[in-house]
């Protein structure tokens, strides 16, 4: 995911789409974006300044994207989000490539953290 390295920033952002073949089409001719698979599920992009992914694991969502920021200490991040007064919408799980979970501000936005820890 992403670049890594800069704690705390937004780093990857993510759409669950219907279809990733029809997504890559679009934003390739929009903005032309570049394109890499990851299994018939997932396709990581590029637009040059930053990266993100198409997801078909989850469905579509029509609130927008899912925004990920990357964090060095996980847990400590968690813990600190919670005592800022978000909840946490998914637990910590594993991926290819390191681990995140899911939280939701104060106004109901759902953001992700993640580490390669």
């Amino acid at each position: 995911m992403g670049t890594h390295g800069n704690d705390r920033q937004i780093d990857y952002i993510e759409f669950n789409v219907a279809d990733i073949a029809r997504s890559k089409a679009f934003y390739g001719a929009a903005f032309g974006w570049t394109f890499t698979d990851y299994g018939p599920a997932y396709c990581e992009f590029r637009d040059g300044r930053l990266a993100g992914g198409f997801t078909t694991a989850e469905p579509a969502r029509p609130g927008g994207p899912l925004v990920i920021l990357y964090a060095d200490d996980l847990a400590a991040t968690q813990q600190r989000l919670e005592q800022a007064g978000a909840g946490i919408s998914r637990p910590i799980f594993a991926f290819p490539g390191g681990r995140r979970f899911h939280f939701v501000d104060p106004d109901g936005y759902e953001l992700a953290v993640w580490s390669v820890d």
